[in-house]
């Protein structure tokens, strides 16, 4: 189904922007992981709007509750329903687009499939639906913390042509969440800020890419052919809203490189098979190596901008439109935990089911 995602560990969203909340049910974790909302908080105050002078200011505390598969504070193994509450819908200031199509929004092709839309924000569109992804990732993280010994993180890497120097197989949390624009490179970071800055005060937007890694990886987690784990990665990343490409180790770098020169050659260290290079990303065949996994996720200038452009209305006539709302000028900052969120979703489901085939 469309709305659902994974195998063994599996979420199901549901909810739209500006409707009475949005949620999440998460079947297939395992019973007695300890569990709390206070466990989910932190990842959804990340996400949520408000937080900085560089993210929509659509006021939301974005508070989550856990509805069912946790008793005693530990799961049950039965599916876990998690919600968060809607406060600060302006469904008004999309009265316009009721009747009129965003340029490279998803409006068109959800009138053209459907035949009917939800024009409030956009609906099941908006990025509001991925605190449902957050929360249950949050879930996914601590399992695979606290059961594998798996770290997952993400930074922004890049804005526009502003590019940080970032070392995936050290960097902390506490850096990357020491700014505003979730940069690990201060100095980096703070160009990013001003240049979000300015596009914010000229009623414009900018994209760029967050990087992802996951550290501690045991090796064999993924499947041959169609279930590889960089292709579950890719799908993943690219389900998310205004994502527009994926790359994994060397990605599309990798072209400028000889095979002699790209291949990661195996050594034995501490009695483990090793590589001495990492341009495989972290895994091999579709399967994972035992190296730090570490991948990229191109996304592009938030759609919504504060100036006239052409489109057409609901009855396929010329006409213009102005952007109104409230919206991010760069989706970075806050997409950094939706990219932890899905990798450890698919970490998870690939750590069930290596589970549930080879041991």
């Amino acid at each position: 189904m469309a709305n659902t995602f994974g195998h063994l560990f599996r979420i199901t969203t549901w909810g739209e922007s500006h409707g009475g909340g949005v949620g999440v049910v998460l079947d297939g974790c395992p019973p007695r992981l300890e569990l709390s909302e206070a466990d989910i908080q932190p990842d959804l105050d990340r996400r949520r709007p408000g937080q900085s002078k560089i993210v929509t200011p659509r006021k939301e505390s974005d508070t989550v509750q856990i509805l069912s598969g946790v008793f005693e504070g530990k799961t049950l193994g039965t599916p876990i329903s998690m919600w968060v509450k809607n406060e600060d819908m302006r469904p008004e200031a999309y009265s316009e687009m009721a009747t009129k199509f965003r340029p490279s929004h998803a409006d068109y092709t959800y009138a053209a499939k459907y035949g009917f839309r939800n024009w409030q924000g956009g609906g099941r569109t908006s990025a509001r639906e991925t605190i449902g992804r957050v929360a249950a990732g949050a879930v996914a993280k601590k399992m695979l913390r606290e059961r594998f010994g798996v770290e997952v993180f993400a930074y922004v890497k890049q804005v526009k042509n502003i590019s940080a120097e970032v070392d995936f197989n050290s960097v902390k949390l506490s850096q990357i969440e020491s700014n505003i624009v979730r940069c690990p490179d201060a100095a980096a970071a703070a160009k990013m800020i001003r240049l979000i800055e300015k596009m914010r005060k000229a009623g414009d937007s900018v994209g760029g890419i967050v990087e992802g890694v996951a550290r501690g990886v045991p090796v064999g987690w993924g499947e041959p052919v169609f279930d590889r784990l960089e292709a579950d990665l890719a799908k993943a990343m690219l389900s998310l809203p205004a994502s527009k490409g994926f790359d994994i180790g060397s990605g599309f770098d990798g072209i400028n490189l000889t095979g002699r020169e790209h291949n990661d050659p195996f050594r034995m260290k501490g009695g483990k098979v090793r590589t001495t290079s990492n341009r495989s990303g972290g895994i091999q065949g579709g399967i994972s190596n035992g190296e730090n996994i570490y991948f990229r996720v191109a996304f592009k200038p938030v759609a919504t901008v504060m100036h006239e452009q052409d489109t057409v209305d609901a009855q396929y006539k010329n006409t213009t439109l102005k952007g109104r709302g409230r919206h991010d000028p760069c989706v970075l900052p806050r997409a950094v935990p939706m990219v932890e969120a899905m990798t450890a979703l698919v970490l998870a489901d690939h750590a069930l089911r290596h589970r549930a085939q080879c041991e």
